[in-house]
């Protein structure tokens, strides 16, 4: 999370984009990210060849010998009027045309990016407030975004709230991926868990790298993420590029539809899909309504996760906590579904300030294994309390933080077997949770321990109020004398 000077020279960079015309916040994050892009171009480039120098050979870069002045280290030192010319002119083509290959998912959004920039004095100040944010982690750079999209005044409009980065790592850390995963965001957003993903793996696999048709997985076929906001995945698309990975599958689709027929085909989903959305019963595909028959897309989505895993296929999702206790036969229906069809594994209820400061919803992480033959027994349940952060609008950073918590006792459950009610993480058998109407809610559950409180007798205690009364009265006389 982007704080303190860092944050004050993001909004810097902003306010150029504001006072020079530029006021769509979805526009400005556009151009801030296309220009964060030629920039991390440039950087790579500096990496690779010092990495050449240093190893003793050849470096064939990414800028032909013939194009070195399309570098952000190059042109950043010139003149506003050539500094425009060059960057409007040849090096917004040639990152729109990196990849030759159509059907890659950086060229499918690309295609149709423009160069919005109007004058070259605003270029210049633009240029050089990017050159002073440091970008050296690719969390940084991922703060970077979440923090950009966090400007835009329409989030939450249609039930699309940014997850917070910590929320996403720690979701990635309770599934722990691996290499031979195939995962899936279908409300992808800007790429935020897919990203996730692949930094995990980094950190904890990394020799991946090191096996052909692992690295191969990795680069072509592991990440798939869908999304209707062709800015969202523009920027999903240059966000992924940015992480090393090569060619994700980002794509434009109604998830929910019928054009989306994936069926059986991930091993894991991460998602965060929309709330607040209302359908129509035409316009979903009639396998989901079977299942769920809803207008409400966070039901919907739970059903589609169910279809496109394959059988021991994982599932980590964030829900609004009325899909944990809705009575509604939609809401029942999904549950069951989940609870005796498949393995529900954990319920992590979360504070409502998580999404602040531009939504206030209380929400849930449900996990689950589809299995398609049952195999829920025993439903682990966590109380979260902290996420590291003030539950305000704020969100400044604070000591309290239940996450190292909730994944280190999410790798451990066989220690959680004993645990009570009274206790902030604890098991639910299935038998309970379908004695309560398969009510997931965590205060259904959760024993509430009361101390008795000695009070002192009323008559003491009127006593006391006397004596302070009378106390008061004396001192009002004292001071009225003093006065006269």
């Amino acid at each position: 999370m982007i704080t303190g000077e860092l944050k004050n020279r993001v909004d810097k960079i902003w306010e150029a984009f504001w006072t020079g015309g530029i006021t769509n916040p979805l526009t400005v994050i556009e151009q801030f990210t296309y220009l964060l892009f030629i920039k991390s171009l440039d950087d790579i480039e500096t990496t690779k060849e010092n990495e050449a120098m240093f190893l003793g050979f050849e470096h064939e870069g990414l800028f032909p010998k013939d194009k070195q002045h399309l570098r952000w280290s190059k042109f950043k030192n010139l003149g506003p009027e050539q500094m425009f010319e060059i960057v409007s002119r040849e090096v917004f083509p040639f990152i729109k045309n990196l990849h030759g290959d159509n059907d890659s998912a950086y060229a499918k959004y690309m295609g149709d990016a423009m160069f919005l920039i109007p004058t070259p004095n605003m270029l210049v100040k633009i240029v050089e407030g990017i050159g002073n944010v440091p970008m050296d982690s690719r969390d940084t750079k991922g703060d970077l975004y979440e923090y950009l999209l966090s400007k835009v005044a329409t989030a939450g409009t249609n039930g699309q709230f940014r997850t917070p980065r910590h929320i996403i790592d720690m979701m990635v850390e309770l599934m722990k991926p691996t290499p031979e995963d195939i995962v899936v965001d279908p409300a992808a957003g800007t790429a935020g868990f897919l990203v996730s993903v692949g930094e995990y793996l980094r950190r904890n696999h990394s020799d991946l790298f090191l096996v052909q048709g692992l690295k191969e997985h990795f680069n072509n076929d592991m990440f798939y993420g869908f999304d209707m906001d062709r800015t969202m995945l523009r920027i999903g698309a240059m966000n992924m590029m940015q992480h090393g990975i090569e060619n994700p599958n980002i794509e434009y689709r109604d998830s929910l539809s019928e054009q989306n027929s994936d069926k059986e085909k991930y091993t894991l989903v991460l998602a965060n899909p929309p709330f607040k959305g209302s359908l129509d019963y035409e316009a979903v595909a009639p396998d989901l309504l079977k299942v769920t028959k809803t207008k409400k897309t966070e039901l919907l989505f739970l059903a589609l996760f169910l279809r496109m895993l394959k059988a021991g296929g994982r599932c980590a999702v964030i829900v609004p906590d009325g899909v944990l206790f809705g009575s509604s036969t939609a809401h029942k229906a999904i549950r069951k579904e989940i609870v005796d069809k498949h393995k529900l594994e954990a319920v992590i209820s979360m504070p409502s300030g998580v999404f602040k400061p531009y939504a206030g919803v209380s929400t849930a992480i449900l996990i689950f294994t589809k299995t398609g033959v049952g195999g829920t027994d025993n439903v682990w349940f966590y109380d979260m309390k902290a996420d590291g952060y003030s539950l305000d609008d704020k969100r400044n950073p604070i000591e309290a933080n239940d996450i190292p918590d909730i994944v280190a006792r999410f790798h451990a459950l066989d220690k959680e077997v004993d645990r009570k009610r009274t206790e902030q993480s604890f098991f639910v058998s299935v038998k309970d949770i379908e004695g309560n109407g398969y009510d997931l809610s965590i205060n259904r559950y959760k024993e509430v321990k009361y101390e008795e409180v000695q009070y002192k007798d009323p008559r003491a205690i009127l006593t006391e109020i006397q004596e302070l009364e009378e106390a008061i009265m004396q001192g009002l006389s004292e001071l009225e004398g003093l006065i006269g």
